[in-house]
């Protein structure tokens, strides 16, 4: 009886056993490929972040110098660093709240209108999300050109410039990004409300819950890990953003009052050939991020266990 028991544990152990290691086992071909394609640039980039690394020793005239925690001693020491990051992070918060507010909207409006508006809405979305960077803010500076801009003719405004003001810039190039990212909130949660069973929205009805006090008691909290998971991806998004920054303001703006750190890591490192410091601030910038991301994988393992 005891040699039984006993052999039970075991098997149970061994399944238990193999039912880890089997998840790692599907996920070697993706780490295979991953690893030496991001893992190189990040040791890269924490090596040379440790060296005094700029044009002379890329040159070869003079030895490169290892510096240690000096590079981020210099960062953190610099105003500049802290004004940028703080701009940064303001930005990012107002894009998330902004794409988050457009795609929800979007997203409960698409439950309310009939088969062929519904479809014309998410090619139209599908579109601007499909849009590369680069091509999207073209189009918006063409669209707000103080000259020949469409936005000035519709407003009938004679030669104003949308990009001199800092917080008028930041309006424009915040819309854009808002234009590119509020279709990925939107489809996701459209798919979410769509899973809503109906009874339930049918027992609210019946207890006297408008459609309003139905959206916020009953759809939100069924949808919050989705939304949790879909503020977090925005934040990781927008947090990183350059493309729309760079293009859009001509590398930050009038004497860079619109830069944002990923834009600032780009000047340090190739407009003052100090790579060292500009891989300083990518560390910065990938440790914040990792942070971000650990919430991330966190709130997708809560929604699988509650799936």
């Amino acid at each position: 009886m005891a040699a039984g028991v006993t052999a039970g544990s075991h098997r149970a152990r061994a399944r238990r056993g193999r039912g880890r290691v089997r998840p790692w086992l599907y996920l070697l071909p993706a780490l295979a490929v991953l690893v030496p394609l991001f893992g190189y640039p990040v040791y890269m980039l924490g090596l040379l972040s440790v060296f005094d690394y700029r044009q002379a020793q890329v040159s070869g005239g003079q030895p490169t110098t290892f510096v240690g925690f000096g590079n981020y001693a210099t960062l953190l020491g610099d105003a500049r660093f802290w004004s940028v990051l703080l701009q940064t992070v303001g930005f990012a918060a107002a894009l998330v709240v902004g794409t988050l507010a457009v795609g929800a909207a979007l997203a409960v409006l698409m439950t309310r209108i009939g088969t062929v508006p519904r479809v014309a809405l998410s090619l139209a979305a599908l579109a601007a999300w499909a849009a590369p960077a680069m091509t999207g803010s073209t189009v918006w500076m063409f669209l707000f050109d103080a000259d020949l801009g469409l936005v000035n003719q519709v407003l009938g405004i004679d030669g104003f410039n949308w990009f001199f003001d800092k917080w008028v810039t930041f309006g424009v190039v915040g819309a854009t990004v808002v234009w590119h990212s509020f279709p990925f909130v939107m489809v996701t949660l459209y798919a979410g409300i769509q899973a809503v069973p109906g009874s339930v929205l049918e027992a609210a009805s019946l207890d006297g819950a408008s459609t309003w006090q139905s959206f916020w008691r009953v759809i939100v909290p069924i949808l919050r890990p989705l939304i949790t998971i879909v503020v977090i991806q925005s934040i990781i998004w927008d947090f990183k953003i350059f493309t729309q920054i760079y293009v859009m303001t001509n590398g930050g703006g009038i004497a860079g009052q619109n830069t944002v750190l990923n834009v600032y890591a780009y000047q340090t490192a190739f407009g003052s050939s100090e790579y060292g410091l500009g891989s300083a601030i990518g560390v910065v910038m990938t440790l914040i991020l990792l942070v971000v991301t650990m919430f991330y994988i966190r709130a997708l393992h809560r929604t699988g266990e509650k799936l």
